[in-house]
């Protein structure tokens, strides 16, 4: 990876640092995994869709199945049952079933805090 670095910012740090190979090393550890990068898209992912939100957020008030949020989100069966493949898929939702209806809820507490943290955030720009 050190052979990836241009030589202007190898330059850079040869001016900054007393040891720039040191410096060049913990900034390649600093780099997150590719598996964990790809883990955070995929949740920042399914949160970038107001239909999604609109889900998580009805949620909040408990356990809904899935004909239900069709009259959350005013969608078709097919719109709501991709949305909430993209959901489940990142982590957001779990489920449950029951005879033949299937029951969704929020897949953990943190999804919330993330939800609220977006609205103090959104809150703060105005």
């Amino acid at each position: 990876m050190a052979d990836s670095v241009p030589e202007s910012t190898r330059q850079t740090l040869d001016r900054l640092y007393e040891n720039p190979d040191d410096r060049l090393t913990s900034l390649f550890e600093l780099a997150p995994d590719d598996d964990q990068v790809d883990a955070t898209q995929a949740v920042f992912k399914a949160l970038a869709n107001e239909h999604r939100i609109r889900v998580l957020e009805a949620l909040r008030e408990g356990e809904l199945c899935a004909c239900e949020l069709q009259v959350v989100l005013d969608a078709p069966q097919s719109t709501v049952a991709s949305h909430l493949r993209e959901l489940k898929d990142a982590g957001l939702v779990k489920t449950r079933r029951q005879g033949k209806w299937t029951y969704y809820r929020i897949g953990d507490t943190a999804v919330l805090q993330l939800l609220d943290i977006a609205q103090a955030l959104a809150d703060g720009e105005r």
